[in-house]
């Protein structure tokens, strides 16, 4: 994700974070910044690359994500291998897996769409043959706080005021899939977060919030991607790829997962000051909209009917379009 320059200029302590780690010779160049405070550069030098993580220690805490990477490597996933690491400074280096995201890879050639998702759905399958390790509960108390992202930040932001009986209405829907902890969710698992690589595996990206959960989250992620489309043919055809799951566990993740983003998003706009985020809203509501669809969810469906009218949904955001 792009970020201004002014944002991109490396940490102070960069350069001899890198030359205790042998890349002394490395030219630092910016990569992204994303969501959080977090920043990327790439170092460059002597024929080799590297990707430098900046998380400020005052605002980021890097142990999960170093964590999580040793969980998945001991899985026989590509999480990027960790070269160097200061946590006081908050400065990881870490492997390069290149530039070849699966958001920009289809983009580029749309007829590759299936069979990549494919390939993710299979990694998908592969992670949850495994149990989730360690890692903590995906639980109700989470399921619920995410859900609540969505009157504390967007109702105000749209000028609606009214949120009496919102957590009544997900009280069953989010009992259905809470006790489910039965595998590895990367829980922002979808075509920004996964990349290309060269010995044609897909290497994971922003995996540090991992949980131990329901099966449907990560699924519901990939499939009802927030930042592109992805059509109800391809959704129903990878679903069917992955085997069995719980039409009822998928729906209520994949409305969880939507709401909770329209209420991320709008705070990156109203908090963090990131209004590209906005032009996603549309899209969010799309999915949402469908997914609410399902009997899973008919309180849920009826608080939204009763508080949110249209002109506050996909309308509203209408021209952020990017």
């Amino acid at each position: 994700m792009a970020a201004s320059p002014a944002s991109m200029i490396p940490p102070a302590a960069a350069p001899a974070f890198l030359a205790s780690a042998g890349w002394g010779d490395g030219r630092i160049v910016p990569l992204a910044g994303d969501a959080s405070f977090r920043r990327y550069f790439r170092v460059l030098g002597d024929g080799r690359s590297a990707v430098l993580m900046d998380a400020p220690p005052e605002h980021e805490d890097s142990r999960p994500f170093i964590t999580v990477a040793e969980h998945l490597h001991s899985l026989g996933f590509a999480a990027p291998r960790i070269l160097a690491r200061d946590l006081d400074q908050g400065l990881i280096l870490l492997e390069d897996f290149g530039d070849a995201r699966m958001a920009e890879v289809i983009a580029a050639d749309p007829t590759r769409e299936a069979a990549i998702y494919t390939q993710a759905i299979d990694l998908l399958r592969a992670l949850h043959a495994h149990d989730a390790g360690a890692l903590s509960p995906y639980d109700l108390a989470a399921l619920e706080r995410e859900a609540g992202l969505f009157p504390e930040w967007y109702m105000p932001a749209v000028g609606l005021a009214e949120t009496s009986g919102w957590r009544e209405a997900w009280a069953a829907a989010l009992a259905h899939v809470a006790d489910d902890r039965s595998v590895t969710v990367l829980r922002d698992y979808h075509a920004e977060n996964i990349m290309l690589i060269e010995d044609g595996s897909l290497g994971l990206l922003d995996f540090q919030d991992a949980l131990a959960g329901n099966p449907a989250y990560d699924l519901a992620s990939l499939l009802q991607d927030a930042r592109r489309d992805v059509s109800p043919e391809l959704e129903r055809a990878m679903l069917a790829r992955y085997g069995p799951i719980d039409p009822a566990a998928y729906a209520i993740l994949a409305a969880q997962r939507n709401t909770k983003i329209l209420g991320i998003f709008t705070r990156l706009w109203k908090r963090d000051g990131k209004p590209r985020y906005l032009s996603f809203q549309p899209r969010l509501w799309a999915y949402l909209e469908r997914t609410l669809m399902h009997p899973a969810l008919g309180e849920v469906k009826a608080w939204f009917d009763a508080h949110v009218p249209a002109e506050k949904r996909a309308a509203f955001w209408e021209g952020h379009r990017a």
